[in-house]
């Protein structure tokens, strides 16, 4: 690559309130998503849909952000991951990176104003979904180009990384993340520490039009079993359930249900398909889960971290960006 040539990455991400009073208007923007709600006739209804359903949920949701810090963390680890990968991508080439978040600040628009300042040979669309959905990096892509248009900002050059979901480096950051929580059980015989991997579900009607989250769901956590070589029992569930559609099964509530009715008193939960903490993480899991756990008699409940800006995660998104400027 030329020495003089400059190129441009942008981190796609869901984005998170930044404050109690950014919830409401955050939920607003997810459900306007066509993406997300979509229905024959929605894009009539969409927006009066959006407002109810926001302002309904919005206290409850506020509640939990409350219980976490009062705002999502998730802007602040984007930014260090930012940094962590501009930093790397600059011992090999001249790179910016920027972020571009789907439902709060900054939105794909400011990326794109940002980017208008300056000329870069390509543009490198990377999403932080390590596993492609038409809910995640397809929204993403999809408000991408509706607000390159908007802006009439011309890149022919983009290109965007589907997904890394099977990449040796981001399979390896999760098996040292895994490790660092697993020695927790160390006083245990590891037959009786159960691995709970735990993604973000989706309806079952968005996987039979063909979206390929499951399979890679699926994918990743078989390669992250036989990476890690561990001696205890693993199973795949799925959290965060909203609505009356029949989503991905099993849920993680009837999933410790059921081996707490086994008499199984030792977790390590795995939230797999997240990068950076957030509310499905610090509180979905971390405080609901874990209390209706040790409710039904779990006596030790453990959370892996999320990567955030892991030297092995930075190394894994490097190494898919260079592959496509090379």
């Amino acid at each position: 690559m030329n020495s003089d040539k400059k190129i441009a990455v942008v981190l796609f991400q869901l984005g998170g309130p930044d404050s109690l009073e950014a919830v409401e208007p955050f939920l607003y923007n997810l459900f306007c998503d066509p993406d997300i709600i979509d229905f024959p006739g929605a894009f009539l209804a969409r927006k009066p849909l959006a407002k109810f359903i926001s302002s309904k949920r919005s206290p409850k949701v506020a509640a939990h952000y409350k219980e976490i810090g009062g705002k999502s963390p998730i802007l602040e680890l984007t930014i260090a991951q930012a940094k962590a990968l501009e930093k790397e991508l600059n011992n090999h080439c001249k790179a910016k990176v920027f972020i571009a978040m789907r439902y709060w600040h900054p939105l794909t628009e400011a990326a794109i104003m940002e980017m208008r300042k300056e000329q870069f040979s390509n543009i490198i669309l990377l999403p932080l979904y390590p596993q492609h959905s038409t809910t995640t990096t397809g929204s993403s892509l999809n408000e991408w180009k509706r607000q390159c248009a908007a802006l009439n900002y011309k890149n022919e050059r983009h290109e965007l990384i589907h997904h890394y979901h099977d990449h040796p480096l981001y399979i390896e950051a999760i098996v040292e993340n895994i490790n660092r929580t697993y020695s927790k059980f160390s006083h245990l015989n590891p037959a009786e520490i159960d691995l709970l991997f735990s993604a973000h579900g989706v309806p079952v009607s968005i996987i039979k039009k063909g979206d390929l989250y499951q399979a890679h769901i699926e994918e990743t956590v078989k390669l992250v079993v036989k990476k890690g070589g561990w001696n205890s029992p693993h199973v795949l569930c799925y959290q965060s359930k909203v609505g009356p559609a029949e989503w991905l099964k099993p849920s993680i509530q009837n999933t410790i249900h059921d081996l707490t009715m086994k008499g199984r008193k030792h977790l390590l939960v795995i939230p797999i398909a997240f990068v950076t903490e957030h509310i499905e993480t610090l509180h979905e899991i971390n405080i609901e889960i874990r209390e209706e756990a040790e409710h039904l008699g779990i006596t030790q409940f453990e959370m892996m971290p999320a990567l955030n800006d892991s030297p092995k995660f930075i190394s894994c998104l490097t190494d898919v960006v260079m592959k496509r400027v090379q």
